[in-house]
């Protein structure tokens, strides 16, 4: 417990490299609801089964419980230090298990070795239709194996990949990218708090532009820049079903935001856009609003 509130401290007031300050996850953490001894013998909902700081030991025998379970739907694993043993275990389980459909492993520092595990979970599951990965420490080298997992599986629906280290080379054409382009089962993506930016920001609007099925996409807090601003435009001309981008904190530049404004002026589908914390300038802001009053009267 010391390690966990150590880091909730540190995480409450992060600031964003565009100067903005970005609220930590300590005090939502801090208000989850946390299974007591007495609660398991009271008002346990089956569908939505809490439980915390399990290690890798506790998680391996959950992991085993659970393979044959058939009441519980809804499994929140967050913040319980697995280790790499622990969601191996969780992975294995939920290649066998077909009933559970949604699963938050967030805050767990899985890295490259889980990756791997929950990359070939995902070849065989045709149950989950929800994932939260969010905080995993999960950088390239997991995304290499992440990749080839989210083309071939078509059945999940929500993926949260924020807060971790995705770069230049997790957007490049045969990894993250390329995934967005070929998936055609999901809806949404959350890609917020990595280090998407340069070339790694251009494959991902790239895979944007062939994706048909997303509805939500939120990139904010990375560092799209004016390339990706560019990248975006060509995007937003040719996709017809995203409704939902978030591209606030990415450094975009007046440059940036007049591009983009021409490919939102073409866009018809797009229906929440937020672009908050961009050095885009007056300029900028005018460019996208004449380009919003365009898509609203034509």
């Amino acid at each position: 417990m010391a390690h966990q509130d150590e880091d909730h401290m540190i995480e409450e007031d992060e600031v964003d490299e565009g100067g903005g300050i970005h609220p930590g996850d300590g005090q939502q953490q801090e208000e989850e609801c946390v299974i007591s001894d007495e609660d398991f013998d009271t008002d346990l909902e089956l569908d939505r089964f809490h439980m915390r700081n399990l290690s890798h030991t506790g998680t391996n025998a959950l992991a085993i419980s659970l393979v044959t379970n058939t009441s519980i739907l809804k499994l929140n694993l967050r913040d319980n230090w697995m280790e790499g043993i622990g969601g191996a275990s969780i992975a294995d389980m939920l290649k066998e298990n077909c009933y559970i459909t949604e699963i938050d492993l967030s805050e767990n520092r899985m890295g490259e070795y889980r990756a791997r595990a929950l990359s070939s979970m995902l070849l065989e599951n045709s149950t989950l239709f929800s994932l939260n990965l969010s905080e995993n420490h999960l950088d390239e080298r997991a995304a290499r194996h992440l990749s080839p997992a989210l083309i071939s599986n078509q059945k999940l629906q929500h993926l949260d990949l924020s807060h971790n280290r995705f770069g230049d080379i997790a957007g490049g054409k045969s990894c993250m990218g390329t995934a967005i382009a070929e998936n055609t089962g999901m809806k949404s993506l959350n890609l917020a708090w990595n280090c998407i930016r340069g070339k790694g920001a251009i494959a991902f609007a790239k895979g944007l532009e062939g994706n048909i099925f997303l509805r939500t996409l939120d990139l904010s807090f990375n560092g799209l820049g004016k390339e990706g601003a560019v990248a975006l435009e060509e995007a937003l001309k040719h996709n017809n079903t995203l409704e939902d981008l978030n591209i606030s904190n990415n450094r975009i530049p007046l440059e940036g935001a007049i591009h983009f404004a021409l490919g939102l002026k073409v866009n018809t589908t797009l229906r929440v856009l937020k672009m908050s914390r961009n050095p885009m300038q007056s300029a900028g802001c005018f460019a996208i609003l004449k380009s919003v009053q365009a898509s609203l009267f034509s």
